[in-house]
C-alpha cells in the first residue's frame, strides 16, 4: 500500500511569485536549503509521489495561490510536469531539473535488490555520483549538512515507493508542446545524461534549455544555478 502522508510549508518571503519545489529521489526539501532564488517557496516537508496532485491543489487552494511557477528536480521532474499538462491554467511555468525521459524498470529492480541488501552503501554510492569531479566542496556541503541524516533516516518502504513510481514515470514530449518550459542540466551528470534531455528538447523547440559545465546531479546546488535561472527565465 502506497503511503499517503503529505504536509507542505509556504514560505512567503514577501516576492511576487511563489515557486513549487519538488525534491528528487532519496532527499527531501532540505536538498534546496541553499536555493536563493526570486520567489516566494511552497514545498513538501513529507510527500509521496503517488497522490501528489490531490495534495498540492489543495495546498494552493489554502494558501490562495492561483498561479506558481514549479520546479521538479530528478523524480520531481516527472511529478511536477503530469501536474503542470493537467492545470496548466494554474502554471506560469515548468522548470525541469536533471530530468530524464524515463528510466528503464530492468536497472530500478536492480537498484531495489541493493537497497534491501544493503541500503546505506547504495544510497552513499548514490549521492557520490550526484556530484562531479569538479564539485569537490558542493559534496563536503552535501556532507556536513545532509549525508548522515540521509543515509540513516532515508526509510527503505519510502525509496522502494519512489522507485515503484519511476518504473512507470514518463515524460510526455507531445503535451508539453507550445507551454512555457525551462530545462537546467549539468554536462557532467552521471545520474540523468545531458544528451537524453536533449533529445526531450528537441521536441519541444519552444523551450529553454541551459547545461552548467561543471555540474553534476545536483545543479541548483551550483553558485550559477540563480544566474543561469535568471537568464533562461529572461529576467
Amino acid at each position: 500500500m502506497k503511503s499517503q502522508i503529505f504536509e507542505f510549508k509556504f514560505l512567503d518571503r514577501r516576492l511576487r511569485n511563489t515557486l513549487v519545489l519538488i525534491p528528487g529521489w532519496a532527499t527531501d526539501y532540505r536538498i534546496f536549503n541553499t536555493l536563493d532564488l526570486n520567489f516566494n517557496y511552497l514545498f513538501p516537508l513529507k510527500f509521496s509521489p503517488f497522490g501528489f496532485e490531490k495534495e498540492l491543489l489543495s495546498t494552493l487552494r489554502e494558501n490562495r495561490l492561483e498561479r506558481v511557477t514549479i520546479l521538479g528536480w530528478s523524480m520531481g521532474g516527472f511529478i511536477a510536469s503530469d501536474f503542470f499538462v493537467k492545470h496548466q491554467a494554474m502554471v506560469e511555468g515548468l522548470i525541469l531539473v536533471s530530468i530524464r525521459e524515463k528510466y528503464e524498470k530492468e536497472n530500478l529492480r536492480q537498484i531495489k535488490k541493493r537497497l534491501k541488501k544493503n541500503k546505506e552503501g547504495y544510497l552513499y554510492k548514490f549521492y557520490h555520483n550526484c556530484f562531479s569531479k569538479c564539485e569537490l566542496e558542493l559534496f563536503l556541503w552535501f556532507k556536513r549538512n545532509l549525508l548522515k541524516n540521509y543515509l540513516t533516516q532515508m526509510d527503505l518502504g519510502t525509496l522502494l515507493e519512489g522507485l515503484d513510481y519511476l518504473q512507470d514515470a514518463e515524460l510526455n514530449p507531445p503535451r508539453l508542446k507550445n507551454q512555457k518550459i525551462y530545462f537546467i542540466h549539468g554536462k557532467e551528470d552521471k545520474v540523468a545524461p545531458i544528451n537524453e534531455a536533449l533529445r526531450v528538447k528537441e521536441s519541444l523547440p519552444q523551450a529553454k534549455f541551459i547545461s552548467l559545465k561543471d555540474a553534476g546531479h545536483m545543479p541548483f546546488l551550483s553558485s550559477d544555478f540563480k544566474r543561469v535561472l535568471c537568464e533562461v527565465r529572461g529576467g
